[in-house]
This record gives structure tokens, sequence and C-alpha cells, in this order.
């Protein structure tokens, strides 16, 4: 048979793209879509800061496109970030961290990506909290790994135990634990003792933890603590996205056990290259931002206060703790029984976008709604009179 008339084989997909889709976004797009159309939308749905970047950092951003000289750089990150962050563990965590275990990352995306790869082999089990951050869920199983997803509650202020830990040993091996505190989309916060009690379990059963810290800064109740302060072993994602108000620079950064240093290297060199020059550049400017950064917080949690308000006098009753991050995490049962539905209707009617709890949790979610306060005070205010109306409808 010649090669014209062999059966075409026909061309699909990858499994290993058959993950579920990212609701927040979603739920982002059709809020575009109806903006498109003339609708004005109140997003409470991606956790994206209203402010923009610090001056420090647009300025230094401007410095450099004058220059006009912007390249490759190290696929670790330029020397002088990785300095310049060495010296904010220092000064905020009281931490000695050698620059060469940091490297700098195309967001904290890229982050878990590398530490995936590079501390997992294909079929290993990494224990996760439901609810939880989806895409954590979402890599992994492209990655060929297996999310362990633990059902945490009330009774351990919605954090993982090293007893819980331990129950998904007992079903087989765990070569990961992934954390983040404050959470997402909780914003619980574990406290220093139980994070470091977590950490140094982990240790002494040869699991690898990586502490997902971007919403470090953000915390009103509360003391945030490092995983780096337990054990130098700790894998940390940390990103310039939430406390930094920089989303679309998509600049993020590791800090790694020595271990895993090269390897992770080696994989960067050739999935990115390295981060984009300009981004680090405004990145390490932000670091010195602080000040404008800290107004900026005060303002979440303004919106913080006006929610836990109000949104129960509208009848979400059962809101979960709020130590951090900029997320409110609401009990939606007395409406629905269908987060899904329930939130399409409260963009479509009400003009109001937030993600269902179905995005977070597989098993409870559908009783859920996350509502981010990232963005203007006068966003919050004019989102529960409308919430109150529809509500009333």
């Amino acid at each position: 048979m010649s090669d014209r008339n062999r059966p075409r084989q026909k061309l699909h997909a990858s499994n290993r793209s058959a993950v579920a889709p990212f609701l927040a976004m979603d739920v982002l797009s059709q809020a575009a879509a109806l903006e498109a159309q003339g609708r004005r939308i109140i997003h409470m749905e991606v956790g994206q800061p209203a402010a923009p970047a610090s001056a420090t950092a647009l300025t230094a951003a401007r410095v450099a496109l004058e220059h006009g000289r912007l390249g490759y750089t190290e696929a670790k990150g330029r020397a002088d970030v990785r300095q310049r962050l060495a010296r904010h563990y220092r000064e905020t965590y009281g931490v000695e961290v050698h620059p060469d275990r940091i490297m700098l990352t195309t967001g904290s995306s890229a982050g878990f990506n590398l530490a995936f790869l590079a501390a997992f082999d294909p079929g290993d089990r990494i224990v996760l909290t439901s609810p939880g951050y989806p895409a954590y869920r979402n890599i992994l199983k492209a990655l060929g790994l297996v999310p362990v997803e633990v059902e945490v509650g009330e009774d351990t202020r919605w954090s993982l135990t090293p007893e819980l830990i331990a129950k998904a040993q007992a079903d087989g091996p765990v070569k990961g634990v992934l954390v983040a505190s404050p959470a997402n989309p909780t914003g619980t916060m574990m406290t220093p003792d139980a994070l470091a009690d977590l950490v140094r379990y982990c240790d002494d059963e040869g699991i690898w933890f990586i502490s997902d810290e971007i919403y470090h800064g953000l915390v009103y109740e509360g003391r945030q603590e490092t995983a780096l302060t337990a054990s130098s072993q700790a894998i940390i994602i940390n990103s310039f996205s939430k406390y930094y108000c920089m989303t679309g620079w998509r600049i993020g950064w590791m800090v790694l056990p020595e271990v895993l240093v090269r390897p992770t290297e080696r994989i960067a060199q050739s999935l990115y290259i390295s981060p984009p020059d300009l981004s680090q550049i405004a990145a390490a400017a932000a670091l010195d931002g602080t000040e404008e950064l800290e107004t900026v917080k005060a303002g979440y949690a303004e919106n913080r206060k006006l929610l836990l308000e109000g949104l129960p006098r509208l009848g979400f009753n059962k809101l979960l703790p709020v130590d951090g991050a900029f997320y409110i995490y609401a009990d939606t049962s007395a409406f629905s029984s269908d987060s899904l539905a329930f939130t399409k209707a409260m963009l479509t009617e009400a003009g109001v976008a937030a993600t269902p709890g179905a995005d977070f949790d597989l098993t409870r979610g559908a009783s859920y709604t996350r509502f981010s306060f990232a963005g203007s005070n006068q966003d919050m205010q004019q989102a529960l009179l409308q919430l109150g109306e529809w509500l009333k409808r």
C-alpha cells in the first residue's frame, strides 16, 4: 500500500490536556463578553489588584526602556535581583538565604511547573487541601502526577495537619505536600507553630514540602511565617503579582533546597530561557516600594471589613476566616446548591462576577462562592447594593 492510500491517523489532543477548566478564568471571559456589549461588570472573580505596580517599579522600568537594552538573563534570573531577594528574607523573616538558592520565574505558575518537574516523577502522589487553588490539581495532572486532595474543615481551621497527611499515606506513598498560607480561596492562614509542625513532619517522612507564599504581605490577623524558618529543605514559591500589584508583569520567584538548584535550573533553561528582563528590573525596585503598597493593603483591609459586615446582612451567613489574601469564601447553600448556576445568574442578572466554589472543591464546592475584594472600595460598595437588589428579586 502506498503512503498516499494508507489510512490517515486521526489527530487529537493529548490525554494530558484533558484537565478541568479554570473556572475563575472562564468567568472572567464571560464578564469580558458582557462588557463588550456595554454592560458594567464588577469584578470579584479573579485575584487581581486594582492598583498598578508601585511608583518605584514603574520608574525603574521606564529607565530600563530608555536604555533600550533588554535581553536574556541567566535562567535563574539576574544576580542583583536574587541578591535583593536574599536581603528581603533577612529583613522580613530573619532568615539567611544564599542568592544561589533563589530563582526568578515567569510568575508563580512557572515556579509550580519547575518545582513539580524537578522534585517528582510521573505517578508520584502529592497532597493538596480541598478547598484549594485549582491550578495545582490541573498542572499536576497534566504532568502525569497524582493530586491527593484532602478535605479540610472547621475542625482544623481549614488547614492540613500531620494527622491528615498520615491518613493519606495509609492509602499509598506520598512524595509531596503543597500548602498555601494565607490560602486561596479561603484566605485562612496557619499559625507559625502549626506550619512548623507540618514542615518538620514532612522532613521526617522524606516528603517534599512546597510552600505557596504568594499572599505574604497581605495579612490582617495573625502572623505570617515562611516555611524556611522550619526547614532549609522546603521549596518556596512566591510572586510579585499579589502584594506588589504586578500580575501582568508575570514575575515570581522560588527558594530551593541546594539539591534542587541545578536540576531546576536545567529544566528552566529549556522551558523558559529566562524570566523577562524588564519585569525582573521592575520587581527588584518594587521591593523598595512598600510604603505605597501598604496604602494599597489598607484599602484591602477596608474592603474586607465592608464585606465581612455587609455579606451576612444579605444572607451570606457562613464565611470562612479571612486572615489574609483578598478573598472571602462564602457558604451560598442558602441560595443555591449549584454554585455554577448561582454565579452565572449573579453575573448576568446582578452584574457581579464571582467564582463558583466548584473551582476549588470537587466535593463540597457546589455550596460555596469565592468573592475577591482586590478591587476598589467603591466597587465593593456597589457590589453589595447590586447583590442586595438581585437577591430580593
